[in-house]
């Protein structure tokens, strides 16, 4: 994997191939008005719940070779060595540090994808809720790596597309994100309760209970009193069923059920 280069390779597919992909709301959306259905994600064994912050989801692909890539959601802003960096939503501000301080963390020639919520400052609309100051923070939520991506960097897009949609991407499970993270002293989103899956709640009006009894307020305020949370992310301890349940959702679609009594 040494001879992954950032200055020739097809970064377009890099891109791709490291995106974060998109994970299910806990109960299904409607697509007809955005509103939820009865229809939820089905869990086994224990499930970690993890707050969910309202910021902008960021990445550092860290190469072995020691060089890095610092992205958006959508797309790469910057690279190691870099005299100017794509200054979007104050991502590249916010993590060249700690892509840094990350160098070298691909081991075994795996390319090895950290991504982060970057939150606060001026990044969304709920940025108040967690800073009076503009102060930017951020958090580990999720570590991906690619064993050998050299072979997939000539595929079409949609082939990329396709595998990173369909789960192609290797997550660390809980207990080995949070070693990780530890190993590199990355703060990681909050880990509020584990909870086996029987004790789910399934109707949407106990599921909005669920997420004010576990999470009242937010637990990541930089400065300030602590304002509201996004809402919850919901995980097995594999990372093979992940979903989110959003204050925004069940609020929304309980106003909509009330509002046609």
């Amino acid at each position: 994997m040494s001879s992954l280069d950032v200055r020739t390779v097809d970064l377009r597919a890099i891109n791709s191939l490291t995106k974060y992909p998109s994970i299910p709301t806990y109960h299904a959306l409607d697509p007809r008005d955005g509103g939820l259905l009865a229809e939820c994600v089905e869990f086994t064994g224990p499930v970690t719940l993890t707050e969910k912050i309202d910021g902008t989801n960021a990445r550092i692909v860290a190469l072995p070779d020691g060089a890095y890539l610092i992205g958006s959601r959508e797309e790469l802003l910057y690279a190691r060595g870099d005299l100017i960096g794509n200054p979007a939503l104050g991502i590249v501000d916010a993590l060249r540090d700690v892509a840094e301080r990350l160098t070298g963390a691909a081991a075994d020639d795996r390319v090895t994808v950290f991504y982060l919520e970057v939150y606060g400052g001026k990044v969304t609309a709920a940025s108040r809720h967690y800073t009076a100051s503009r102060r930017v923070g951020h958090r580990l939520f999720d570590v991906a790596v690619l064993e050998d991506p050299a072979p997939m960097l000539s595929w079409p897009a949609q082939r990329i597309s396709a595998w990173r949609d369909g789960g192609g991407q290797r997550f660390l499970g809980e207990a080995d994100l949070v070693a990780r993270a530890d190993a590199l002293g990355l703060a990681t989103v909050p880990r509020l309760a584990t909870v086996a899956a029987g004790d789910l709640p399934r109707e949407i009006d106990k599921t909005h209970t669920f997420l004010v009894d576990h999470l009242p307020r937010t637990t990541v305020a930089l400065d300030g009193p602590a304002g509201r949370s996004e809402g919850l992310v919901l995980r097995t301890a594999d990372r093979s069923v992940i979903a989110k349940a959003r204050f925004q959702d069940y609020e929304r679609t309980l106003r909509r059920r009330e509002g046609r009594r």
